[in-house]
């Protein structure tokens, strides 16, 4: 393309093609997602269209496919949350890039009260996203089940609980993970294990504490099980009601990073050491886990590969497929707190 061209004119999708020696039909594909394209011909499209300065028409696209060529990255959960809990910003940072790579839109919403849920619903209606990452579900409430009934291709990180129509899913397997980190637990000799889990009604608190009251066997001690949701003064509360009912726990399993980092806090406040006087082990390893001090031993998420795998189940859905729920692997991490 000469000087006089790009100076008089936008760069269109035929100059691209000329510059990378494809069809035009080629460079239209990658721009659209990039479905049955080599990766020499999409490198060779990506060189040109940087080449060229080209800028895709968004608005025209969406007026002739009916797509906005946008993903909503929704969280049911209080707005502080989204930056208390770093487990949230993993799962936006993995789901952007792997949109980036399709040349696609993340539009981040919150939807925890019944006025944010109307705002997204409204939104969501209307065409403005093509499909929902649906990043938390609680069983109370009814966001899931409109979206579902509104035929919005949707996707939970996580098995929602109750009835709910068939949603595809990505999942690691809560119950048995716990189960790995509590066999840890007793392997290292500890017997009085006490457990702080997310919300009954979310599936990382059921299915937590079903998995580590199903090894502890007959050492479950129901005295010792608090519940509550995933942030760091919860844990530190949770910890100090449970130091003052048992004071001869020995090691605690924080269902989440920041819920065991809250607990460590009260651990210490009560004068004692850990690990010495009471192991602590969390769930997630969020990046919080490694760089707190003592780094705490912890239960590890595939963020990547859960971002990842969402993203491309819920453009399955929207081009009319319907994919298998995925379970994805946990890790254990054992580091210095138990």
């Amino acid at each position: 393309m000469n000087g006089s061209t790009g100076a008089s004119r936008k760069p269109t999708i035929r100059d691209v093609a000329a510059a990378a020696g494809v069809s035009h039909g080629t460079v239209s594909r990658v721009i659209n997602g990039g479905h049955w394209v080599s990766p020499e011909a999409r490198d060779a499209v990506d060189r040109a269209i940087r080449e060229t300065g080209y800028t895709a028409n968004h608005a025209a696209r969406s007026l002739a496919t009916g797509r906005s060529n946008s993903l909503a990255f929704l969280l049911t959960e209080p707005q502080h949350l989204l930056f208390a809990d770093p487990t949230f910003a993993l799962l936006l940072r993995g789901a952007t890039e792997a949109l980036a790579q399709r040349s696609m839109t993340l539009v981040l919403m919150i939807a925890d009260t019944a006025a944010e849920r109307a705002n997204v619903e409204r939104y969501v209606r209307a065409g403005h996203v093509d499909g929902v990452l649906l990043i938390s579900s609680h069983e109370s409430n009814p966001l899931l089940a409109s979206l579902i009934a509104a035929g919005v291709p949707t996707v939970c990180t996580g098995v929602p609980l109750g009835d709910r129509a068939h949603v595809p899913t990505v999942s690691v397997d809560e119950q048995e993970s716990a189960r790995t980190m509590t066999r840890h637990l007793l392997s290292r000799g500890h017997r009085r294990i006490a457990v702080i889990t997310g919300p009954d009604d979310t599936p990382g608190g059921r299915y937590r504490l079903q998995g580590f009251r199903e090894e502890m066997g007959d050492l479950f001690d129901p005295e010792l099980v608090e519940q509550d949701v995933y942030s760091s003064d919860a844990g530190s509360a949770a910890m100090t009601r449970l130091l003052e009912r048992a004071p001869d726990i020995d090691a605690v399993f924080a269902a989440s990073d920041v819920m065991a980092v809250g607990a460590i806090a009260a651990i210490r406040r009560s004068g004692r050491r850990v690990p010495d006087d009471i192991a602590v082990a969390g769930f997630d390893d969020s990046g919080l886990a490694a760089t707190h001090d003592p780094p705490l031993t912890t239960m590890r998420q595939p963020w990547n590969e859960i971002s990842s795998a969402m993203v491309d189940m819920v453009l399955q859905v929207i081009a009319g497929g319907d994919p298998e729920p995925l379970v994805l692997p946990t890790s254990l991490i054992v580091r210095e707190t138990a």
